[in-house]
């Protein structure tokens, strides 16, 4: 999935104030919206979105349970010209149910920015969504004051605007789509499961990926047991390549081009009847590829091989046949070790 926040535009911010029910603490609602102007937009645009550019996320739906998607099927969300629908009040419901999710002490206070945001590119394709971020952790800065014979230095705390401690994008379609972040791991079960309530969407991303840390996972636990790193290596260049050179996967296409040795095919077919459910790939024989998700992949799989002799062989190919034209293994019946043969033309400065 291709999401493009490049020209997204935030309008109707709400800010609230949540804080922990467990402790008693308050909930601050804010009856008008923030009057964005352009100094701080672009800022808080930044604040909001960077972290969505920046990770490789997965869309997900909410859940059957969800308290957020009822509020969304319940209520007109915005009025024709795009402003929140002042009698529903979503903005404030939302801050109500995270609010109620607050049920152990150590989830931290923190603002509520709710808002519009626009110009959202999935696909090429422009949609609305709901943006909601929360900020939690303070950091302390001196704001310095000048007095007729002196500067003051003033300690304050604030938000800094480098990390965005949780965040979520709704998209407003008729199966809205969620992506979300959460930089503090400690109350993860309070973002994502208890206000949320989202749970994994098994389209061509999710499949794509699926699949392909399945085939890691079976090149390091079958293909490198049974013949060797590279081996290992050249396997995943080849299923990667299988992937990135397909639109559509067909299982049968992809282990006769794959598997170079026959011997490993029912080794696949075990490991998949073993390990498949925890891939939820277990049935899957049969899916459209996601080009997105395969350039992910391919830019986080590890090529190296290391050696006991302190030495790296990093192998840098994108097509893995090179593997085995410009690099040999054997063994060294004198020294009793085994060797790479490694051909090339010149050095790379």
């Amino acid at each position: 999935m291709n999401i493009n926040l490049y020209n997204a535009q935030l309008e109707n911010l709400y800010i609230h104030k949540v804080g922990n029910r467990a402790r008693n603490e308050q909930l601050f609602l804010s009856q008008e919206p923030y009057e964005l102007n352009d100094e701080i937009r672009p800022l808080l645009k930044e604040f909001f979105l960077k972290p969505f550019r920046e990770k490789d996320l997965q869309f997900h739906k909410f859940s059957e349970e969800s308290t957020i998607q009822s509020l969304f099927g319940k209520r007109q969300i915005f009025e024709d010209e795009g402003d929140f629908v002042p009698p529903n009040k979503i903005h404030e419901a939302i801050a109500y149910h995270l609010y109620s999710c607050g049920n152990h002490p150590h989830i931290k206070t923190g603002e509520l920015y709710i808002c519009k945001i626009e110009n959202i590119l999935i696909n090429n394709e422009k949609v609305f969504a709901i943006g909601i971020f929360k900020s939690e952790v303070k950091q302390e800065f001196i704001q310095f004051e000048q007095k007729e014979t002196r500067l003051d230095a003033i300690l304050k705390e604030g938000v800094n605007l480098n990390k965005l401690d949780k965040g979520a994008i709704i998209t407003l379609e008729e199966e809205p789509r969620v992506l979300f972040i959460d930089s503090n791991r400690y109350d993860t079960k309070y973002w994502i499961e208890d206000f949320l309530g989202v749970e994994e969407m098994e389209d061509s991303d999710f499949h794509t990926k699926k699949y392909l840390k399945f085939c890691e996972n079976f090149a390091k636990d079958v293909v490198r047991p049974a013949e060797d790193k590279q081996q290992e290596i050249m396997f995943m260049n080849r299923a990667v390549n299988h992937f990135a050179s397909h639109d559509e996967f067909q299982e049968d296409s992809f282990l006769n081009e794959v598997l170079e040795n026959p011997e490993l095919v029912p080794e696949f077919s075990n490991y998949k009847a073993e390990k498949g459910a925890k891939y939820k790939i277990e049935d899957l024989t049969e899916f459209p590829i996601s080009n997105t998700a395969v350039t992910t992949v391919q830019k986080k799989l590890k090529s190296l091989i290391n050696l006991d002799t302190n030495i790296q062989i990093k192998l840098n190919f994108i097509n893995p046949e090179s593997a085995e034209k410009f690099i040999e293994k054997g063994w060294d019946d004198e020294r009793q070790m085994y060797y790479y043969l490694v051909y090339f033309n010149k050095e790379e400065k």
